[in-house]
């Protein structure tokens, strides 16, 4: 919890102030050291600061999650062929981008003299390059935060419907699993014995993440999270081999796949590519900031690998039957049951560190307006209010392939592609630096980004509707057949 004085100083009456916190401000505390400026980007005299491999952990860890197991699904979407090449295009790109972001965040910072900027203030203080921008550079800065909280609390909702997903296949499948781990074409995990709605399960788990998030400083749940970090990585792993080893030959699936699909395609590999907010807090982070580029080009290749290769194994592994998250194909075996559950424990245990941005955004200005007596259960409540709304999406979208794609089109196209090239033709327009062809490579990835927003969020949209009025039929037919 933090002291009335402390919210004070933080908010100063703003819901979007700054600076934006993140999962790595809680678990990765900012060293004392001098401003940028005075630094050139090196902090002086060996102070504390995360080392080139822990930021690459931390880079790594933000940007693979729930995103990652979506891909076999968005490769089926755009081809065999076009998906793997899409996905590297879309790397390429999204990286990019993260390198626009911490270049304009290092000019701006030195030009008016702070230690550093998030990327809400990077965009303000870009916005007031422009004069006829700068009565309104707030609202650069209310934007970009504004999407965070859309993301981050998009990510949960995401959480809510893979943990409900793969724990109601694992319960549904208990009596039936066994030690063969043999291959099943057919899809996925045998179910006997038939349970609830998964949206029911989303509401078995909201009591646990309820508590979960009241965890007053997330620097608690670091041995919990390093855990969650090992058993996800365990996980994957074995969801690799099962996959490489259960790839049926010949494969005949489509190169290309259909037009009216791609968009769907874009939301999920955007959303995958989830970690530009936390480059700059990374960046800030590092004893040795001038290295962060070579710990981005680095990570992100890791990255960008990773999504390639298991969106297009898994896709060859399972084919047309693949689900909206590879785990939910892996057979009711004990070894594969468990891996399942080994990363709904890290899903789990991620919910908190994404709930942080939003709570820590939105929270702290409405405590500031009560007595210190009711800041705690006002701090609560609100922590309380802020997940029943991530579970009442999740249940009204209980899709998570379409939860997926929609999130990341409505949200993360904004953040990775949009905003970053904009910021730099603010930053460096009235400078003479930008050359005719730059800026029009800016554009390009704008409308880029534009694009797949308006298409994705259009497309998931229309099958979410188109899902749930074939599950209303579906559900009037059954009550027909009762009777």
């Amino acid at each position: 919890m933090m002291a009335s004085s402390d919210v004070d100083n933080r908010v100063e009456g703003s819901l979007f102030s700054d600076p934006i916190p993140s999962e790595m401000d809680a678990l990765c505390p900012s060293p004392p050291g001098p401003s940028r400026p005075q630094r050139s980007y090196e902090r002086i005299g060996g102070r504390e600061g995360t080392s080139f491999c822990q930021t690459l952990i931390h880079l790594l860890k933000g940007n693979i999650g729930t995103g990652l197991l979506g891909l076999p699904l968005a490769v089926k979407n755009a081809g065999l062929v076009l998906g793997p090449i899409s996905l590297l295009c879309m790397g390429v790109v999204a990286v990019h981008c993260m390198t626009l972001l911490v270049k304009c965040s290092h000019h701006l910072s030195v030009k008016i003299d702070r230690p550093s900027l998030s990327y809400g203030e990077a965009m303000q203080y870009g916005m007031e390059n422009v004069p006829w921008l700068r009565r309104h550079s707030q609202w650069g800065k209310h934007t970009v935060n504004l999407f965070l909280i859309i993301t981050q609390l998009g990510f949960c909702c995401v959480y809510f419907v893979f943990l409900s997903d793969n724990i109601k296949q694992v319960v549904e499948a208990a009596n039936a699993t066994t030690s063969n781990c043999q291959m099943n074409y057919t899809n996925q995990t045998q179910v006997l014995v038939p349970s609830f709605d998964s949206r029911l399960y989303m509401l078995c788990f909201l009591p646990a993440i309820v508590l979960l998030v009241f965890t007053p400083d997330l620097r608690y749940l670091a041995p919990f999270s390093l855990i969650a970090n090992l058993m996800m990585t365990a996980s994957l792993g074995f969801i690799y081999f099962y996959s490489l080893t259960n790839i049926k030959y010949p494969i005949d699936l489509p190169k290309v796949g259909r037009a009216v699909d791609y968009p769907l395609f874009f939301g999920t590999a955007i959303f995958a590519f989830e970690g530009i907010g936390v480059v700059l807090p990374l960046e800030n982070k590092m004893q040795r900031p001038q290295r962060f580029l070579p710990v981005l080009y680095l990570g992100m290749s890791i990255v960008t690998f990773l999504y390639i290769s298991l969106g297009t194994i898994g896709y060859m592994c399972f084919g047309e039957h693949i689900g909206g998250s590879i785990t939910l194909n892996l057979p009711n075996c004990w070894t594969y049951q468990a891996v399942k559950l080994l990363y709904c424990f890290g899903i789990f245990i991620t919910f908190a560190l994404q709930f942080y941005v939003p709570a820590e955004i939105l929270i702290p200005p409405v405590l500031a307006r009560v007595s210190e007596r009711w800041q705690t259960p006002v701090n609560l409540l609100l922590r309380t209010v802020l997940v029943i709304f991530t579970c009442i999406l999740a249940v009204l979208i209980p899709e998570l392939d379409l939860v997926i794609s929609l999130v990341g089109s409505v949200s993360s196209s904004f953040l990775a592609l949009i905003f970053p090239p904009i910021l730099q033709i603010l930053t460096f327009h009235t400078e003479g630096t930008l050359s005719p062809p730059v800026t029009a490579k800016n554009v390009v990835i704008s409308l880029i980004g534009l694009i797949g927003f308006l298409s994705g969020t259009y497309i998931a949209i229309e099958q979410i509707i188109a899902r749930n009025a074939l599950k209303h039929v579906g559900t009037l037919a059954s009550s027909f057949r009762v009777q």
